[in-house]
């Protein structure tokens, strides 16, 4: 017996999703039967998985885990069947009623922006959500489903027409798994919609998209005999082979493709293939895939790594961290060990050594296969680094063994080019004469950057810049000494002396200068010491009248806010303020301290020339309102 029916509404993004699925958003509608096969095939990897385990799932029979294809010409319906895993009621509304996942209004507002369908089509399959793919091809769609180890054959049905709701209802009677039921629409070639009843559509389908499958796919159909006879029985429509273990010159791109967008649920080709065999002491065979296009949570605390554990083509794990580092957690694929237990957990993956040795290893290959991507094709090295280059930074602070191969692979703005981004070694190779440094600045946006007091006098005699406008940014280059022998220097850090006069003439006009401002640096230092550690001379002005830096070694603002917004307590990092001595408002700021040193006006000058430093550099005034009033009541006085 059933229970009563239970109408549920679709969540508000779900329903979004779904109305752009419906109305075509597809090229190519025969990837919904790729989609449910490969769901099935995740549910028979967790059963068997899930079995060796569980001791509430020992009674499973696992011996004949497989996928079924069944058709219903007179009911016009195509049923998807596994004895997997199984839902229970919750799972079913949670996985298809909702969209549980964090990001999912800008997934919405992104897909709402494409350009074209094969953008749309690949957000949506970076989400995961490929089940909704039926709803190309059906009117209605009914999901029956048990749980395995629940020691009840009571499961529960979920149906829904796409539009604004769905059922749920308990359901006795059922077996172990899942049949997901499609009532197919009317075949259409004007809507590219074929007959997916029709035995030859199905199996050119199976036989393009999931014939690596590792579970069989039958399907029930009349067979003829030798002797013409026919019978009636359930043909495997898919090889099974694995893909990783055939050698490479045996395997059509086209195939590689396919399996990627499989384990990724991509819509998209991957960027480039790395297919590898190791020998020796520890055999294993990988296939990993670069993606073309992120995935929208790569930046989410949720987002799990893409590569798969086997052992001797026995599937083991998900998203196996031990193979791959975080910094390369987009990189999809497969990894087959032939010496591991079949039963081995993620905690002794994380300290053995031979995995360790692999991973090692992998590292080696994905860098090397980007760094080859760069040198031979950099219109897509170009678009791969805009979408990855920020997360390969992140491997600047955690993978010191490789710091070297990744700098190599680090593409930044300069202010060599307005458009165009530069690699570290194009800009050793454009360094002057006698430049020892390479000179970046970090900042919020490129204009905040360009426009920056402390650019003034490298953009005068014409030094290249590199713009880092990353978050991460902040970080690897504070703790990366060196590039090919020439240190990372910062220059809103420490002294910027260009110039490179005799050492005569520098003393002199050191000299002069500190003599002409002898009275008012320690005033200042004095009167904004709230703030300030240091007022003094600089040389890296040209037009402003003042700017603040860092000494050589303090925490920028923006990291210390970082840090602030992690939870870490931090103690206040005074700054230093330099004044350009040749600026006309700093010439008459020691003027008028010659003259009048009590004068409180003074005092409300200099804060007015560090607020405006501050705001030059993009930071925020400890205290807006005064800084306004003071402004204010000076340019007053002056009209």
């Amino acid at each position: 017996m059933g229970s009563s029916v239970e109408t549920l509404e679709f969540q508000a993004e779900t329903r979004q999703l779904l109305r752009l699925v419906i109305h075509s958003i597809y090229s190519n509608k025969d990837i919904f039967l790729r989609e449910l096969i490969s769901n099935a095939s995740d549910a028979l990897d967790k059963l068997r998985l899930e079995s060796l385990t569980d001791p509430g799932l020992t009674e499973v029979d696992t011996a004949d885990l497989h996928i079924s294809l069944e058709t219903d010409k007179d009911a016009r319906t195509l049923t998807v069947r596994d004895n997997g895993i199984g839902m229970s009621r919750d799972d079913l509304v949670e996985l298809i009623g909702t969209i549980a996942k964090s990001g999912t209004a800008s997934l919405m507002e992104k897909i709402r922006q494409s350009k074209d369908a094969a953008t749309a089509e690949s957000l949506i399959g970076q989400f995961g959500v490929g089940f909704y793919s039926a709803f190309m091809v059906a009117d209605k769609v009914t999901v029956r489903t048990r749980r395995a180890g629940t020691g009840t054959d009571t499961g529960t049905q979920w149906e829904s027409d796409g539009e604004g709701s769905y059922t749920v209802q308990t359901v006795d009677g059922l077996p172990v798994g899942t049949a997901v039921t499609l009532h197919l629409k009317p075949a259409d070639s004007e809507d590219d919609l074929a007959d997916y009843l029709s035995e030859s559509k199905i199996r050119q389908i199976v036989k393009q998209y999931s014939d690596f499958i590792r579970w069989p796919i039958r399907m029930a159909g009349e067979r003829t005999g030798d002797d013409g006879s026919t019978d009636s029985g359930a043909d495997t429509l898919n090889s099974m082979k694995a893909l990783w273990a055939r050698p490479r010159a045996e395997v059509t791109q086209d195939e590689y493709n396919e399996f990627y967008k499989q384990i990724s649920h991509d819509w998209l080709d991957p960027a480039e293939t790395i297919h590898m065999r190791a020998e020796g002491t520890f055999e294993y065979e990988a296939l990993l895939f670069l993606p073309s296009q992120a995935p929208f949570d790569l930046f989410s605390q949720d987002t799990k790594r893409g590569v798969q554990l086997y052992v001797k083509r026995v599937f083991i794990m998900d998203d196996c961290e031990a193979l791959m580092p975080n910094y390369l957690r987009f990189v999809k694929g497969v990894v087959d060990a032939h010496d591991l237990s079949l039963n081995i957990s993620r905690e002794i993956l994380q300290h053995d050594r031979q995995i360790r040795g692999v991973r090692r290893r992998l590292v080696k290959k994905v860098l090397g296969a980007i760094k080859n991507m760069q040198a031979k094709d950099a219109e897509r090295y170009t678009k791969f680094w805009a979408q990855f280059g920020r997360v390969l930074k992140e491997g600047l602070i955690e993978d010191t063994d490789n710091t070297e191969a990744l700098l190599e692979l680090v593409s930044a703005a300069s202010t060599h080019d307005p458009e165009k981004t530069t690699t570290l070694r194009e800009y050793v190779g454009r360094m002057k004469d006698g430049q020892e440094a390479i000179y970046y600045l970090t900042g919020e946006t490129r204009a905040t950057v360009e426009n920056s007091p402390h650019m003034e006098a490298l953009a005068a005699k014409g030094y290249e810049v590199l713009i880092l406008t990353d978050p991460v940014d902040e970080v690897w280059a504070d703790r990366v000494p060196a590039f090919d022998g020439h240190p990372l220097r910062s220059i809103a850090k420490g002294q910027v002396d260009l110039d490179e006069p005799a050492e005569g003439d520098r003393s002199a006009e050191q000299a002069r200068r500190e003599e002409e401002y002898a009275a008012l640096l320690p005033w200042l230092t004095t009167t904004l010491s709230e703030h300030v550690k240091e007022v003094r001379l600089s040389s890296r002005l040209t037009t402003s009248a003042a700017c603040i830096v860092g000494d050589t070694h303090d925490m920028t603002p923006t990291l210390e806010k970082m840090y602030r917004a992690m939870g870490q307590q931090l103690p206040a990092v005074k700054r230093i303020l330099e004044l350009n001595p040749g600026h006309p408002l700093v010439t008459a700021l020691r003027t008028a301290h010659e003259s009048n040193a009590d004068d409180p006006a003074l005092a409300e000058v200099a804060e007015i020339v560090y607020g405006s430093a501050l705001l030059a550099e993009g930071g925020d005034l400890p205290d807006p309102a005064r800084f306004t009033r003071l402004l204010t009541d000076r340019l007053t006085r002056s009209l």
